[in-house]
């Protein structure tokens, strides 16, 4: 495929173009169009075609009546439409809206009608479930078809000109794991500095320009390996670092996650840093290189990442057994926050216990009265710099979540953390599902990385049930490794050993599968409603 622009008066410099995510797709087009953009196993599309993709059904959209400021739904599982649907979402200013494709009737109701989607493009396989929900708004369903393909074909492929801007807005859906999912807006701009500059290691960016430039004078990119699914924000993200970059990013196809296809697209596309979206990925992972170590060349592989949940003490020991000598990057973010810190562990420490990271100057630990929490005071992270605007449709939140403080904005999504004394920052956990027992707080998060830690225990979700006296009782729900004997009365005597007493679950239900979102996070609202059903 080639790209057409428009030949501007040689006499004229241009004018520099927007901070804008579709500009850097565009300019990245020009100044290394033959390199791979996105990597699957069914083909390679270099960034000359991802843009030219882009543009053909930016221009379809154009013909459907979508305008600047439209919300469009994306729903499908990963595909490379995906891709294409979020670049040209943005080509024309309208707004891409990540839908959950495991999602069912009211949750779907919920999620369209929330987000005013005017259209959406969507896989054949939902297009039913949408129909049946009656949404009068709805006006265009562009489905992932023949006609699709059909579509972008009759579609010009000239780069549309609407006047973007670093304010244009993107909109990211958070997961829900604990209430309905939220829309968290972005101005582009913010977005590129604040969440997709990571890849860069946060390096100035001059102009959208220089970064072509940039990307082009690199001869050795990285390979970044997205193998959560587009529709969650940390994947998006590793798109976006690695366009940003001018990277390759391997885009994982399959419909469901398994460990050994995940290993084959690395040893094909020779990734360099495979993101995992916490223990529900890295484990599976790290237990196929170990059960066949000699089936996969991963030699291109020089550093594991992950974002989205922190990566429990054992699972994190086995991914060093797995791979050794490899560098562990963890990274903290949140939807409302970026990019906030990240940690290199090398593997030479032992377990780490809460994850710990070195702060920046825009991030700071607050007590609940909005003061500078003091050495080891628990209290909620803040961040401030380039942040989202505010939450979709709802200004309750965006006053709780985003506050001004001694004149400077600052985010502050609810994760618990405390300042330690040698200047690094302990992450707990999100304090919307703390468990108060008895009036101590207890992190589900701390209790089920160390219930990760016994050989037994594949899984685990803790959370607070209803108690007579205490209020709330922690409890955990154990999924056994196949075979296993061990008993509660065994984890209880594992965790006491590790923890305080009050920590220590009071209940132990043992269950086929732990309650897990699409992107692979504890759900704790199906977690904490499966506990009660047990119990009662």
């Amino acid at each position: 495929m080639t790209q057409t622009t428009a030949n501007p008066d040689a006499a004229t410099p241009a004018p520099a173009r927007p901070l804008n995510l579709a500009d850097v797709i565009e300019v990245m087009a020009d100044a290394i169009p033959e390199r791979a953009a996105v990597f699957t196993m069914a083909r390679t599309y270099s960034y000359a075609e991802v843009d030219e993709r882009a543009s053909r059904l930016a221009n379809h959209l154009l013909g459907l009546g979508i305008a600047p400021g439209d919300h469009v739904a994306v729903h499908a599982s990963n595909r490379i439409e995906w891709v294409d649907a979020l670049y040209a979402c943005l080509k024309i200013r309208a707004v891409p809206i990540n839908v959950n494709y495991k999602y069912l009737h009211d949750e779907l109701a919920y999620l369209y009608d929330n987000a005013d989607c005017v259209a959406a493009i969507i896989a054949p396989e939902h297009v039913d479930a949408v129909r049946e929900l009656g949404l009068p708004d709805l006006r265009h369903l562009v489905v992932l078809n023949e006609e699709y393909d059909a579509a972008l074909a009759a579609a010009s492929a000239q780069r549309p000109d609407v006047g973007r801007s670093g304010d244009d807005s993107y909109v990211l859906y958070t997961g829900g794991t604990t209430g309905n999912p939220k829309g968290v807006v972005w101005r582009n701009e913010d977005l590129i500095l604040a969440a997709l500059n990571a890849a860069r290691y946060g390096a100035p960016v001059e102009s959208v320009e220089a970064l072509g430039r940039e990307a082009a004078a690199n001869e050795n990119p990285m390979t970044l390996l997205a193998c959560g699914p587009m529709m969650h924000g940390g994947s998006q993200w590793i798109l976006g670092n690695g366009h940003v970059a001018g990277y390759t990013v391997a885009l994982y196809t399959e419909p469901s996650f398994d460990a050994a296809k995940i290993l084959d697209l690395v040893q094909a596309a020779g990734v360099n840093s495979l993101t995992f979206l916490g223990d529900a990925m890295g484990r599976p992972v790290a237990e196929a290189i170990l059960a066949e170590p000699d089936r996969w060349d991963l030699s291109s592989l020089a550093a594991v990442s992950n974002g989205a949940a922190p990566l429990s003490d054992g699972v994190r020991a086995e991914i060093r057994r797995a791979l050794p000598g490899r560098f562990i990057l963890d990274t903290y973010g949140a939807s409302e926050s970026g990019a906030t810190a990240s940690r290199v562990d090398e593997g030479t420490d032992g377990p780490v216990g809460a994850p710990r990271f070195t702060p920046g100057p825009d991030v700071m630990v607050f007590t609940p009265d909005l003061r500078p929490a003091a050495v080891g005071e628990e209290g909620l992270l803040g961040r401030s710099g380039p942040m989202p605007q505010g939450y979709y449709k709802d200004p309750v939140k965006t006053a709780a979540t985003f506050k001004e403080i001694d004149g400077k904005r600052w985010t502050i999504p609810g994760d618990a953390a405390r300042l330690e004394e040698d200047g690094m920052i302990s992450l707990l956990g999100r304090g919307s599902v703390c468990i108060n027992t008895g009036g101590e707080k207890v992190h589900p998060e701390e209790v089920e990385s160390v219930l990760l830690r016994h050989d037994d225990v594949f899984d685990a979700a803790v959370i607070g049930t209803p108690h007579e006296r205490w209020g709330q009782q922690v409890t955990a729900l154990v999924e056994r490794r196949e075979g296993s004997p061990v008993s509660a009365d065994d984890l209880r005597d594992h965790c006491r050993a590790l923890i305080a007493n009050y920590k220590v679950p009071k209940e132990v239900l043992f269950v086929d599968r732990v309650p897990r979102t699409a992107v692979s996070k504890v759900d704790y609202a199906a977690s904490a409603a499966l506990a009660v059903e047990l119990l009662s």
